[in-house]
């Protein structure tokens, strides 16, 4: 857009562009395969709107920026975006980088609706500012706990990068296992290589293996060498952040990238919306989508209705969270207030444990659903 933006509030008649500030991870050391797909949907969305009439009459427009899983960059966007007008944010995959942009969101008094980011404590205090469309790290991960007993396991390593995602990670495990007898094990992988970790497996005889680290590194070479080790036959690897859900974990790993479950925000089957959405995503990707790319469709669904309902007044859209009623790709989305949850939450999306099939990797199994 070349002329200059409206100010915050304002509800021009002139048809010049309702635009929506967009944080997604597309370089490294952010998570680029997963941005790719949030950004993909995203952009099928505002698409769509626009072929719709657009936000009364006013073409939807994404401004993208880079987050480069960078917490200071993303509130350094939220600032910028602020500035240039935009009526709301969307977006961003990474925890700890939407944290610090609800945070800024929330100082600024600007619309955010976080996409995929699942860190209980997406801010410190209760905001009206921020809402949520991916479940809450809490809920899916004790999903996750519920499947591993359900497996037969109760002595499970996490090999563990620090972080406050996967410590909160560890905690919310280990705090719903052990009332039912599981023991979680950390590995600190801040001082173990890869080798090291399958010594510890072996020595602590744990039945699982969290892989609660970067990707590709070092999850692909922890995953390679527990593969190769005799010692760890008959131990089952899982990733509940989701890492083998993209075509990159197959295609760096082949037949070891299988059986190694992980958490997704589907449905068991998709609505006619979902099933038609999916078949443009797979066009956009030239793959099958992720369901990142379903939850950054939803996001500008739910955006757009809000501003076709409320006006694009920043103040009317943080409002409106709590009327908010869509269908989405993977059921009706509503906001409402959670207990632990500091933002409005959509609960639940469907939630399941899916790993890749042995017999063909390129193919998921649904292990359990939630």
């Amino acid at each position: 857009m070349n002329t200059p933006p409206s100010p915050p509030g304002a509800e021009p008649t002139d048809g010049s562009a309702v635009q929506i500030g967009a944080l997604v991870p597309l370089t490294r050391p952010g998570w680029v395969e997963a941005g790719q797909h949030l950004l993909a949907g995203l952009e099928l969305a505002v698409r769509e709107v626009n072929d719709a009439g657009g936000i009364a009459g006013r073409p939807l427009e994404l401004v993208v920026r880079d987050t480069a899983a960078d917490p200071q960059r993303a509130a350094a966007a939220v600032d910028e975006l602020a500035r240039l007008g935009v009526a709301a944010v969307a977006g961003e995959y990474h925890s700890v980088v939407a944290r610090a942009a609800a945070a800024r969101a929330d100082a600024l008094g600007l619309p955010f609706l976080c996409s995929s980011a699942v860190l209980d404590a997406l801010t410190e205090q209760p905001t009206e500012w921020v809402a949520r469309l991916a479940p809450a790290q809490s809920h899916g991960w004790q999903i996750y706990a519920d499947f591993l007993l359900g497996a037969g396991h109760s002595r499970i390593a996490v090999a563990a990068q620090p972080s406050v995602y996967w410590a909160s990670g560890t905690r919310i495990l280990r705090d719903h296992l052990a009332p039912r007898g599981g023991t979680v094990i950390e590995l600190d992988m801040s001082a173990l290589t890869s080798t090291a970790v399958c010594d510890e497996l072996a020595d602590h005889r744990a039945s699982a293996l969290l892989l609660l680290v970067g990707h590709p590194e070092p999850a692909v070479s922890i995953v390679k060498a527990v593969r190769r080790d005799e010692r760890l036959a008959n131990v089952m690897m899982g990733a509940p952040a989701g890492q083998p859900e993209f075509a990159e974990w197959a295609k760096l790993l082949g037949d070891d990238s299988a059986a190694i479950p992980f958490l997704r925000y589907l449905p068991e089957r998709l609505s006619p919306l979902g099933a038609r959405v999916e078949t443009a995503l797979s066009e956009r990707l030239a793959e099958a989508p992720s369901f990142v790319a379903f939850e950054g469709y939803d996001t500008v669904a739910v955006l757009a209705e809000v501003l076709r309902s409320h006006g694009v007044d920043r103040a009317r859209t943080a409002e409106a969270w709590p009327r908010v009623a869509v269908e989405g790709t993977r059921g009706q989305i509503q906001f409402s207030r959670t207990p632990g949850i500091s933002v409005w939450q959509w609960a639940w999306a469907p939630v399941q444990v899916v790993d890749r099939d042995p017999a063909d990797p390129d193919r998921f199994r649904v292990l359990h659903a939630g």
